[in-house]
């Protein structure tokens, strides 16, 4: 393990008694998990086993400057536990399952339990909502039924994760908006529908998300046996993150600490990024109250004296109270704007150009960022990068399947592979997969073939051979990708007098034997076989998990995906890091990454992304918390604070994880043409045009 000088604050608390119960606070950078590490080494030099010791973190991404802690040389053997909440869950559950299951109410406690992903809980949910659309529900709401089955999926996991019941929901809803008729009847419906999914998840052994953390806590942690199993195998806790986790954990680590031998309990002070998905930085705090030493570091080790200038001068702009801190902002700022987006987008990428080759910067000490990475942002940029010969890699959100290409190519090839399923994809659909499918064939020429050579016979989709077209056409497309096309139908029609797969088999075996072969569209590139891999992943845990009568379970999860079906995890290359590469995410992303660089491209600051909330009218993440009181009425002024108070803590959280210099891209007209006006861009410019702030510029 490579080994780094400690402060003085830093040494003093590593070297607290071995029983010290430690609540660790400071901001980002200040040197908390250097210290949760070095903590955890002394407590093995001291002869206590690593089994014996627990780290929890609110997700895995978190867990890896802990991973070095894991060599079995520093633990004797003995493994060290790295866990959330949600893992030690579906473990307990696993081994206890028939002590709890009667009484959790399942209908067949003699039988194994199911735990669905994110993907199959929204399969089932459609299928209970579904009869209820039909018969008028959500007619007010305007937006797609697989945000209906998601946001409902949602309420079911926030009431789970602050500890409400779930019968509770619509009322909790409700009375955040009471007087509108229209939005009560919507919540009632809500209520109605997350009843139903709960009790279909009873009678059938299925635990989605939010029944499994209901489960644990209610009926696996209150159980004498597993309750004496975890607080007497976990006699030393390490907690990381603590802001970041949700009420519930919190309840439970605080008995937890309570028993242990040890603990050391780290809070962010700049952090409470994942409020909107259940984190509960207030009631982290209170964890305080169960440790006898607590601890302040306040000095980052990241970020330099003009950052935090900066970083002081835009809370000022917020009216956020923050010490007064002096320095040279025009030292660690360069502000561009420009007229339209690909102007912006032609300067990051000279920028990232600049600093990779004439200040030799490394590519993976640069990050991009903006509030969403639309696929548009993602192309343009990956290809200016690209035509520079600088590696890149990105990052891009849970989103609908039915959007990402590689998913529209290989399922509208496994619809003609299987046409007994009945699914006729349309002309567009097959130019666009086959443009994907072969290696410089362009939309224009892959409509060629489409319009010429894609029929439907007997109400079933059929490719026919290329040497049907004429000469001249065939001289268009080219003979070379004419052969290309050839190869692909033909093995698909030798597939259909074969005996047919599984889809997932089929994938495996489609991508293995023509799509990753040279000629072809997923020949050497790593993002497109990564998405594909998790693709054949989720229809594999889709095919063990649901049971389909009356059709394929490749049809029906076809029909799903073409009905809206939000990912689960479903692009993870993004999590290893690949060697020497800047990063493309969004801002949210890159702060849970916990990860600092040296040089942070802040995309778009005129987009009301950076402070807008999603819309999301089935739920509200902040009425669903603790914090709410029950009763108390949603107000534009609420919005408005909680929208004011996410932009702050996001902007603070990139500056605290800059060690050089922030480059701040305005395009006046967006990705679509309209002017961009946002709050982070006014709060910039505050800065700018105030006493003592810097000048606009496109200077170095």
């Amino acid at each position: 393990m490579k080994l780094i000088k400690l402060s003085s604050e830093q040494q003093n608390i590593i070297n607290y008694s071995v029983n010290s119960k430690i609540f660790l606070e400071g901001p980002t950078g200040s040197g908390k998990t250097t210290v949760a590490v070095n903590r955890i080494i002394r407590l093995l030099s001291e002869g206590i086993r690593g089994d014996s010791i627990l780290i929890i973190v609110p997700q895995n991404t978190l867990a890896t400057p802990y991973r070095v802690i894991k060599n079995p040389e520093l633990t004797g053997g003995a493994v060290i536990s790295i866990q959330t909440i949600s893992g030690i869950a579906r473990k307990m559950i696993e081994i206890y399952w028939p002590l709890i299951a009667q009484k959790a109410g399942f209908a067949r406690p003699d039988k194994e339990p199911t735990f669905l992903s994110l993907e199959t809980a929204q399969y089932y949910m459609a299928n209970i909502v579904k009869p209820f659309i039909y018969r008028g529900y959500f007619q007010t709401i305007t937006i797609e039924r697989n945000r209906i089955y998601s946001q409902i999926l949602d309420n079911l996991n926030k009431a789970a994760l602050v500890g409400f019941p779930v019968t509770t929901i619509g009322e909790r809803l409700k009375s955040s908006m009471t007087g509108e008729k229209s939005y009560e009847r919507t919540c009632d419906e809500v209520q109605t529908c997350a009843s139903a999914f709960r009790e279909f998840c009873l009678s059938h052994n299925l635990l989605d998300f939010s029944l499994k953390i209901e489960i644990f806590f209610n009926y696996i942690w209150t159980c004498s046996a597993c309750y004496r199993h975890l607080t007497e195998t976990f006699r030393h806790i390490i907690v990381d993150n603590i802001e970041e986790d949700t009420s519930v954990a919190h309840d439970i680590l605080s008995e937890w600490i309570s028993l242990s031998k040890s603990a050391l309990i780290i809070y962010d002070t700049d952090g409470g990024y994942r409020s909107f998905l259940g984190s509960d930085p207030v009631n982290a705090y209170k964890l305080k109250d169960v440790c006898s030493i607590h601890s302040t570091l306040r000095n980052s080790f990241i970020t330099s004296q003009n950052l935090r200038a900066f970083a002081s001068e835009l809370a000022q702009s917020f009216k956020r109270h923050a010490i007064k801190e002096q320095g040279n902002i025009k030292k660690i700022i360069t502000y561009k704007p420009h007229r339209y987006h690909i102007e912006m987008l032609d300067w990051v990428s000279e920028e990232v150009e600049l600093l990779v080759k004439e200040y030799h910067t490394e590519p993976e000490e640069i990050v991009i960022l903006a509030p969403y990475l639309t696929d548009s942002l993602r192309f343009s940029l990956m290809n200016r990068l690209e035509e520079k010969n600088i590696p890149a890699r990105s990052h891009r959100p849970s989103r609908a399947l039915r959007e990402e290409p590689v998913t529209q190519c290989l399922l509208m090839l496994a619809a003609i592979a299987h046409p007994a399923w009945g699914i006729i994809p349309g002309n567009f659909d097959v130019a666009y997969g086959l443009m994907q499918s072969i290696e410089d064939l362009d939309l224009v020429r892959a409509h060629l073939i489409a319009d010429n050579l894609y029929k439907t016979v007997n109400n079933r989709p059929v490719l026919a051979p290329f040497d049907e077209i004429n000469t001249e056409l065939q001289e268009r497309i080219t003979y070379v990708l004419g052969d290309r096309y050839e190869m692909l139908r033909m093995w698909i029609d030798d597939y259909i007098k074969g005996n047919n797969e599984e889809l997932d088999h089929f994938l495996n075996r489609i991508f293995g034997e023509i799509l990753s072969q040279k000629g072809y569209g997923f020949y050497g590139t790593f993002e497109q076989a990564a998405i594909a891999a998790n693709l054949i992943d989720s229809i594999k845990k889709f095919r063990k998990t649901v049971n389909i009568e009356g059709k394929s379970m490749g049809q029906e999860y076809i029909e799903m995906v073409q009905e809206g079906l939000v990912a689960d995890q479903y692009i993870r290359n993004w999590e290893v890091k690949e060697k020497n590469s800047v990063l493309l995410a969004p801002a949210h992303t890159f702060l849970m990454m916990n990860t600092p660089v040296d040089y942070q491209f802040w995309l778009n600051i005129g987009s009301g992304g950076w402070w807008e909330r999603l819309y999301q009218p089935l739920t509200n993440p902040y009425v669903m918390s603790r914090q709410w009181h029950t009763g108390k009425q949603w107000t534009d002024e609420d919005e408005f604070q909680i929208n004011q108070e996410g932009l702050y803590r996001i902007t603070r959280g990139l500056i605290y994880r800059c060690r050089r210099k922030i480059y701040l891209g305005l395009s006046e007209l967006g990705e679509q043409g309209y002017e961009q006006q946002g709050t982070l861009l006014r709060a910039i410019q505050r800065v700018f045009t105030g006493p003592g702030g810097v000048t606009v510029s496109g200077e170095q």
